[in-house]
Formats: C-alpha cells, sequence, structure tokens
C-alpha cells in the first residue's frame, strides 16, 4: 500500500568536485568533508533505501557511493551484506535485510566470484555446463530477489581476467579464461533485455576504460578483500550512481552548446563559415567532425539540442549550415543567438521548454563562460569538457543521460517539444483561447494500465516535478502491483493533435477505501500543460468512481520547490479544502454525485 507520506525535493547543492572528471584520491581523502559541505544545507532529496550485497569488500564502495548519490539528488540509507554473503543474503534473507525492506538492490561481485573456471582438460561440453551452472546461480538468486522485494536489481557484470593462459588466443579457444568471461557477460545482458527492472552495471567497459592492470591489481584482493583498486572506487561508485539517478527520474533533458570552437573550429562571424574547421581535410576538422556525429546521436535517444552562443543569429545558422558539418540549424529547439549574457539565454530555454534549468547541461570551450553559467544560472551543469579531443569523453562518462530505458516516447521527443513550439505560434494568431484549443483537433486515449506502457508510466513518475501534485516515485514493478490490484483505480493519458503524438503524458492512481478514493498520485508532463487534459484526466476518474459507487474523491498536495504551479490545482478544479498545514501540506474533497463533465475541447477515447 502508497502510504500518504510527503515527499519533498528542492534544487540539490551540487559539488563540481564530484562532477567528471574528477580526481579520485581527492575524493576517496576528502569524503567527510564532502559529505558535511552536501548536507550542510537543508536540501531536500529522494529517500532511497540499497542493500548492497557483496562479492567482496563494500564499505568503500557504499562511502563513495553516497557522496555521488547525494550530488544527484539521492539521499540513500544502506543495508550492507557481510563479507561474499551476497548470495546467502539474497536467497535466505535475515532479520535485518527484511525490517530493511530495500527499494533496490545491489550485487556487486567481480572475476574473483567465478566458481567454476574452464580448464585445459575440459571438453566443450563440458565448459558450456560450467557456464549453465554459473549463470544459473546468479538467475535463481535474481528471481528469488525479485519475487521478495518487487524492486530494481542492479547486478555488475565481469572484468576480464588479469592474466591469461592462453596469450592472444584466450578470447578465442573455449578453454579460455576471456573467453568464459565474454560468454557470461552476454549471458547477463541477455537476461536484463528480458527483465525490465533488471540492470547490469558495466565493470567489464569500466575496467578496460580505466586500465585493467591497476583495476585488478592483486595486492588489494590480497590485502583488503577488495575486488578493485581503491583508486578506482570512486570511477565505479560514479557509474553506479548514474545508473540509480537515471532510474529516479534525475537525468538530464538537454544539452545546450555554444557555437564557436565547440561545434567548430574558429569564429564564425570573424573567420567566414567557409574558413571554419569542421569536416575531413584537417585533423582538428574531423575531431569537430566526430563531436558534431556524437551530439546528433544524443539527439536520436532523446536528448533535446538547443544553442546558447553569442553571435549574429545570420553568422550561426551560417556555421550550422556549412556542408560538412553534421549538425544542421532543424537538429537544434532554440537557437539562441544573440549577444545575450549566456546565463540568460540558457534561463530562457529552460523556460520556454517548460523544463527546470537544472534539467541542461552546458558544453562550452571557454571556462570562463561556464563559470559564468554555474554561478548566474543555478541548477545548470557546465562540464569541463577540455581539449575538442576530449569533449566526448567528458560528455559521455560525465553519464548525464544514462539510458535505463529507452521508449518511443523518448525517441520522439525532439519532435514533440518541436510541435510544441510551433503550438506556441498558432496560439498567437487566436484571440480566444478556447476556440485556440479546439483548432488543436486534439484526442486522447484515457485507459487503466496497459504492460505495453508500464515503462514509461513508471518513467514519468520518476521525471515530472512541476505537475506532480505528490511527487510520490515509483518503481516499475510498484506500477505493475498497483495495476492488478482491484483497490486501486488507474489511469494513464496519451494526447495528440495536429501538430503530433505527445505520447503518454499523464498519470492518475487513486485507491479505493470504502465510499472514498484517495488521490495518491496526479502528474501530467509539462509539455501538455494548459491544454485541458487534466480536465479529461478528472472526468475519466470521476466516472470510475461512480461506476465502483465511490461518493467521495480525496486529493493531497505537497508542496516542493518544483510543484508549486499546482498548489492551487485542486480548487481550480471545484474541490473544497478540507485541511492546510503550516508546512503548506493540504487536503481536498470532491463528491462525485452530481458531477458535470469539464473537458470540452478534446475527444477522449476511454
Amino acid at each position: 500500500m502508497i502510504k500518504n507520506i510527503r515527499t519533498t525535493e528542492r534544487n540539490t547543492l551540487m559539488l563540481h568536485e564530484l562532477e567528471y572528471p574528477f580526481d579520485s584520491e581527492y575524493i576517496l581523502k576528502k569524503s567527510k568533508s564532502l559529505k558535511r559541505r552536501l548536507l550542510e544545507e537543508n536540501t531536500q532529496r529522494i529517500p532511497k533505501k540499497i542493500a548492497v550485497l557483496g562479492g567482496s569488500t563494500t564499505h568503500d564502495i557504499i562511502r563513495i557511493l553516497e557522496l555521488f548519490l547525494l550530488n544527484q539528488g539521492i539521499e540513500p540509507t544502506f543495508y550492507e551484506s557481510e563479507y561474499g554473503m551476497y548470495w546467502e543474503d539474497a536467497m535466505f534473507g535475515n532479520e535485518e535485510l527484511n525490517a530493511f525492506g530495500p527499494d533496490l538492490v545491489y550485487i556487486h561481485t567481480s572475476f574473483r566470484n567465478l566458481r567454476n573456471l574452464p580448464e585445459v582438460k575440459d571438453s566443450r561440453e563440458q565448459v558450456e555446463d560450467k557456464l549453465r551452472t554459473e549463470f544459473e546461480h546468479f538467475q535463481v538468486m535474481w528471481e528469488k530477489l525479485a519475487d521478495t522485494w518487487h524492486c530494481p536489481i542492479l547486478q555488475d557484470n565481469f572484468e576480464l581476467p588479469y592474466y591469461r593462459l592462453m596469450g592472444n588466443q584466450d578470447g578465442a579457444d573455449f578453454h579460455g579464461r576471456t573467453w568464459y568471461v565474454n560468454r557470461m557477460n552476454q549471458m547477463f545482458a541477455d537476461y536484463a533485455a528480458e527483465h525490465q527492472n533488471f540492470l547490469i552495471n558495466d565493470i567489464c567497459y569500466q575496467s578496460a576504460a580505466y586500465g585493467l592492470d591497476e583495476w585488478s591489481a592483486p595486492f588489494f584482493w590480497h590485502m583488503y578483500k577488495y575486488s578493485l583498486c581503491l583508486k578506482a572506487i570512486p570511477w565505479m561508485a560514479h557509474n553506479v550512481a548514474n545508473i540509480i539517478k537515471s532510474l529516479y527520474g534525475k537525468n538530464k533533458k538537454s544539452l545546450v552548446l555554444d557555437l564557436d570552437n565547440t561545434l567548430w573550429g574558429g569564429i564564425v562571424g570573424d573567420d567566414g563559415p567557409e574558413n571554419l574547421e569542421i569536416g575531413q581535410e584537417t585533423n582538428l576538422g574531423q575531431v569537430y567532425a566526430e563531436f558534431q556525429s556524437y551530439v546528433k546521436s544524443l539527439k536520436d535517444y532523446g536528448v533535446m539540442l538547443n544553442v546558447a552562443s553569442k553571435n549574429e543569429e545570420e553568422n550561426a545558422l551560417a556555421g550550422l549550415n556549412h556542408p560538412a558539418g553534421v549538425l544542421k540549424p532543424e537538429d537544434f529547439l532554440i537557437i539562441a543567438a544573440n549577444w545575450e549574457p549566456k546565463s540568460r539565454n540558457i534561463l530562457e530555454i529552460a523556460h520556454q521548454l517548460n523544463i527546470l534549468p537544472d534539467s541542461l547541461v552546458f558544453a562550452d570551450d571557454n571556462p570562463a563562460e561556464r563559470e559564468i553559467v554555474r554561478q548566474q544560472a543555478p541548477g545548470v551543469t557546465a562540464p569541463e569538457i577540455g581539449k575538442p579531443e576530449d569533449y566526448i569523453r567528458v560528455l559521455d562518462r560525465g553519464g548525464y543521460f544514462e539510458v535505463t530505458s529507452l521508449s518511443e516516447d523518448d525517441r520522439k521527443r525532439n519532435e514533440m517539444y518541436q510541435a510544441n513550439l510551433k503550438r506556441e505560434k498558432a496560439q498567437a494568431s487566436f484571440a480566444d483561447y478556447t476556440e485556440y484549443l479546439r483548432s488543436l483537433d486534439m484526442k486522447a486515449t484515457i485507459r487503466s494500465f496497459e504492460p505495453v506502457y508500464m515503462a514509461r508510466i513508471a518513467q514519468l513518475t520518476n521525471k515530472s516535478n512541476q505537475f506532480n501534485l505528490t511527487t510520490q516515485r515509483m518503481t516499475q514493478a510498484q506500477i505493475e502491483q498497483m495495476a492488478a490490484d482491484d483497490s486501486y483505480i488507474t489511469l494513464y493519458g496519451k494526447l495528440e493533435d495536429k501538430f503530433g503524438d505527445n505520447g503518454v503524458v499523464s498519470v492518475v492512481i487513486a485507491q479505493k477505501e470504502e465510499k472514498a478514493a484517495h488521490i495518491r498520485l496526479w502528474l501530467m508532463s509539462c509539455r501538455v500543460l494548459k491544454r485541458d487534459m487534466e480536465l479529461a484526466m478528472l472526468d475519466e476518474l470521476v466516472e470510475r468512481c461512480q461506476e465502483a459507487g465511490i461518493e467521495e474523491i480525496y486529493g493531497y498536495y505537497y508542496p516542493t520547490a518544483k510543484n508549486n504551479m499546482v498548489r492551487k490545482f485542486y480548487g481550480e478544479l471545484g474541490f473544497e479544502k478540507c485541511s492546510e498545514d503550516e508546512a503548506g501540506n493540504s487536503v481536498w474533497k470532491l463528491n462525485t454525485a452530481g458531477y458535470e463533465k469539464r473537458n470540452h475541447v478534446i475527444k477522449v477515447e476511454s
């Protein structure tokens, strides 16, 4: 049962020292002071309980992981298994773990935990049998955890062995340990592809990028039973934190780019577009072309692209239309090319897109401009991107756009926001707002939760901040449980109009208790604000309640730093205020008898 608990969020105090590229030794040495600085302001974060089940020593991993999570707006509490007891805790539990009740389970295992490695005397069938037995050892544990806790499971895959008995054939011959690890990692990946709430922490890639010799230095295993060297712990913890913050809606949404010496070499206004370094003619031009290709690929994954540049707009467009460029003007939602401070332009971009500044990452080659944006546009992330050849690495390993699920709505995000900008232009030609809404020819689908949309619904519960009355954060497993429970009314809403399909944009969950229904969650994507979708959702909710014999609907509003816009929402819908405390938490009531439908501009299919 979802408890009626207030969850508050404010813009998190972000420490630049915990953004990639970071100094691992500094973080390890200064972890206490970093934690104190993170907690010194009354910044309220999403509380999450994380069980860490380790096949090696995990104390320092937890110590550093906490810093990165706090920096991402998540306040963790941890359960830590005894050394090497990951499987026993998962399979049999214990009093402490059972009382803890995790929101997420992280299983930290490594090559050192593989029990049945191939030997030269083994036949192909014997090695395959070892693989299958090893995999089933993990699979039965994952399934037990899923059945017990109904929460996301995060599992390390395996680093490559730190020596190769067969030399370069170790990865080609089935007797090789490299071959064995590669096969096991693929089996883990296949399992993850088939299970929505199971995720891989890619130790194999992380150790390769860090340097396998140092990562797997035997001294740390034999001295401390660490499966990786001490200096690599912040690197790995940062990756784990990126996965967790993505799960709980803390990903960035937009990359805002400078132009001159960021997307191309040179200054377009001084050098002219024909003299910019971009393309295959020079080595630096190739670097910028590769960076533009990387940025273009981010757009395909749903990252919104925008420009904030000190430039004449005509010059900016000329640079973006360079024949060797990969990015073109149509790849960007907003091109703010003028002589205003970039910080002001960036905040205006956030305003126009109706997203919060902390959803933006700003990439600029100029360190002074980055610092001004950090100071003048609080919440915006401006990483130290370094030299042009470092741009991709810094943005990629920063984990700002970590993918834990990828919906059709994600892939279409840029065109959805592009359509929104067209709607705003169309609105200007109407004197009467209701007539403008009718002109959009809106059609909505409002139904009970369906399996095909569970991932998107869970994603919305963790991403929506401004139009979210209770800010409940839910995993897909919790969503699925409520959908199957007759004591809940669940509704999702899709909206399309003549400019395009917005996808799933609204979610309502109400819990039935005798003759009353209590709204535990009501949220809506900000891209469909002020289009009466909330009225269509209310109409459907009331109808469902009337069918169930519900006489009263209770709504709850819990204020955060981000959802002030819906403070008066229930009152505007005709609810009567029952109570409000000093913190602004309020309770509202609506009688279902005699209710008249409020939506008159959207055609609804229910």
